[in-house]
């Protein structure tokens, strides 16, 4: 019965994780799915500018406080270490359902692309960031960043394997692949209206905030001087293409 419920509780973490993230894809070109980022209407300007920036805020808080290592102690006195990844998963995938329920539409286009052939690359641009998002957890580890393989050794019998230093990939040229995919993935877009550019611009300041303040300075502290060296030589978000 525990291996049933530890199963269980690693699948359903994954599927509302990756299935929030997923959503985003629909989410921000009002395709397929209800609640769409410029679906309804908003009482206010100011007032759908302060939800929704709230939303976002309350996304970066949950997802940067949950990774820090001050905060994975504490929880490893209630929660088994196997089962700290998957909650992070939960958590961020449940974080991101609230702001797909609470966003205020901001009507607008700040850019609106016409021509067939230019909306048609951009889409294709988009694509390739979310592409691009996937392909680099798998060249990590898909399973371990969304907290399966530590399911997996838990159902073994055995501790989570320890993270080691990898640069495999895309990760030899940009230190976050991932974080430049979702980048690519907000902001090519034919349509951009008020509401998507709040979007894109909150979400790209927490991502080189969240980076520069909790990120990096915990992988240094996690792998010294190869993560120094590593970061000396490939650019965090853009590829240093001499020194490559």
């Amino acid at each position: 019965m525990a291996r049933i419920i530890a199963s269980l509780y690693g699948l359903v973490c994954y599927l509302v994780g990756f299935g929030g993230l997923a959503y985003a894809m629909a989410f921000i070109n009002d395709v397929v799915v209800p609640g769409t980022m410029n679906a309804g209407t908003s009482p206010s300007l100011a007032v759908a500018l302060l939800v929704d920036v709230a939303l976002v805020v309350l996304f970066g808080v949950q997802h940067s406080l949950m990774a820090r290592g001050s905060f994975k102690r504490a929880l490893s006195r209630v929660l088994p270490d196997w089962a700290e990844r998957s909650l992070y998963v939960l958590l961020s995938g449940a974080a991101f359902i609230v702001l797909y329920v609470f966003w205020q539409p901001l009507p607008g286009f700040v850019w609106h692309v016409e021509a067939p052939a230019l909306r048609l690359l951009l889409f294709g641009v988009q694509a390739l960031g979310w592409a691009l998002l996937v392909a680099a957890t798998f060249m990590l580890d898909h399973l371990e960043l969304f907290g399966l393989s530590q399911v997996r050794a838990r159902l073994q019998g055995r501790a989570p394997d320890a993270s080691s230093f990898r640069t495999p990939g895309l990760y030899r040229f940009v230190r976050h692949p991932i974080q430049l995919g979702v980048l690519i993935a907000f902001w090519a877009t034919p349509d951009m209206t008020l509401g998507h550019l709040v979007f894109a611009a909150s979400m790209t300041l927490y991502i080189v905030l969240a980076l520069r303040w909790f990120e990096e300075p915990d992988l240094v502290a996690a792998f010294g001087d190869d993560y120094l060296a590593y970061r000396e030589r490939v650019g965090m978000l853009l590829p240093r293409l001499r020194r490559a």
